[in-house]
């Protein structure tokens, strides 16, 4: 095993890389937490649901979606400039080969698509709030947790395709192969596809992604294209571990978890808005920004705590990837690899890996199979 690899430190380039874009994450967070308090502090948002009025005839179901089309238009004038950063920087640190068109266009579909599933979102919000306005959040609780479900299953059908294109994976031997790593995993696969990701970035990446009929392994070409059959193999077992360890599972019940709690505070704070002649009544739809700043203080409170349970689950997945390869050799290569690859900070601080990562340092991931490795070296083999 060659350590001087395993342990290598970051380059400047990749800490230049990653503090840039940890800057421009928080840069985004301010301007959207500002536009929503300068929403609410001013008024303006009052001024934002009349114009809705008048756009859709008084109509209130259509007068709802012009207000989200509205914040949304406005949001994204104000984004566009960090947005534009960010697909500049992937392209100064030779990560992106995405043409600037290809990004408009991107950018466009991704305004669309977040506006139909606004839409769908606000539009049964308001309506469980005007027919049943004590106990609204209870049943909203309880449908967004069927379309959470509902789109986690049919997003690598639907969404995926609007974005990136797949095509079946061709190479038969690595298709076998990852069949009986899937099967030895206890889950069943509906396909193995080619994920032509170098058409927008020089990344590598995998995924087992969807629920039920709509499950399938996902290979980025980049990864196919440049990883050895053992080192993807690895790359996968550790998605599989996800599955093993049911992590999807426990991830809905820890998202009802959350989400119970935090449409309990929208009420409380809906209704500390009307008794404190804020808003007329609950289902005024100017109240909306005010929804979204609940969501977000409580996702931003609730930070650290999801990563370190997420980094829980990585290296759960890890610890079965060790398991049932043959060798952790090709794991160390892949995750070495994909630092590289992917420009990824090795050691990052203790801090930023605290409250930023959703996954271990990777220096830590090499260091867990370099002992997994010692272990079982040290175990005599008849």
């Amino acid at each position: 095993m060659d350590n001087s690899i395993s342990t290598r430190a970051d380059t400047p380039e990749a800490r230049r890389y990653n503090r840039i874009r940890r800057w421009l994450g928080i840069a985004d967070f301010i301007v959207g937490f500002a536009f929503l308090l300068v929403l609410l502090l001013t008024g303006w948002t009052g001024t934002l649901r009349d114009l809705a009025y008048r756009l859709g005839f008084q109509n209130y179901a259509l007068s709802l979606f012009f207000y989200l089309l509205l914040l949304l238009l406005i949001s994204k004038a104000l984004g566009v400039g960090l947005d534009y950063y960010g697909f500049r920087l992937e392209r100064r640190f030779q990560l992106s080969n995405q043409r600037f068109r290809s990004w408009v266009w991107d950018e466009v579909k991704g305004f669309l698509v977040g506006l139909v599933l606004g839409a769908v979102v606000v539009e049964l919000l308001y309506l469980t709030i005007r027919q049943w306005p004590q106990h609204w959040w209870l049943l909203a609780w309880a449908i967004f947790m069927v379309l959470f479900v509902v789109m986690a299953q049919l997003a690598p059908v639907i969404l995926f395709p609007i974005f990136y294109k797949f095509e079946p994976l061709e190479n038969e031997d690595l298709r076998r192969r990852l069949v009986v790593l899937s099967e030895h995993a206890g889950t069943r696969v509906r396909g193995i596809y080619r994920w032509k990701l170098s058409e927008k970035s020089k990344k590598a990446n995998a995924a087992l992604t969807g629920l039920g009929r709509t499950r399938r392994i996902i290979l980025a070409d980049t990864l196919l294209d440049n990883y050895a059959p053992e080192e993807i193999e690895a790359v996968l077992a550790h998605e599989l571990g996800h599955h093993v360890h049911r992590h999807i599972l426990k991830s809905i019940f820890m998202q009802a978890a959350i989400t119970f709690f935090g449409f309990w505070a929208a009420n409380w704070t809906l209704h500390y808005a009307v008794d404190e002649h804020i808003f007329v009544q609950l289902s005024d739809f100017a109240n909306l920004p005010l929804l979204v700043l609940v969501s977000t203080v409580l996702s931003f409170l609730l930070m650290p705590a999801l990563n370190a349970y997420s980094r829980f689950n990585e290296r759960q997945a890890d610890r079965y990837a060790f398991q049932c390869i043959a060798s952790v050799e090709p794991f160390i290569s892949s995750m070495n690899k994909l630092a590289e690859q992917n420009l990824a900070e090795r050691t990052p601080s203790r801090w930023v890996e605290w409250f930023f990562h959703s996954h271990p340092a990777i220096s830590r991931r090499v260091a867990a199979a370099e002992a997994w490795g010692r272990t079982q070296d040290a175990i005599p083999h008849p």
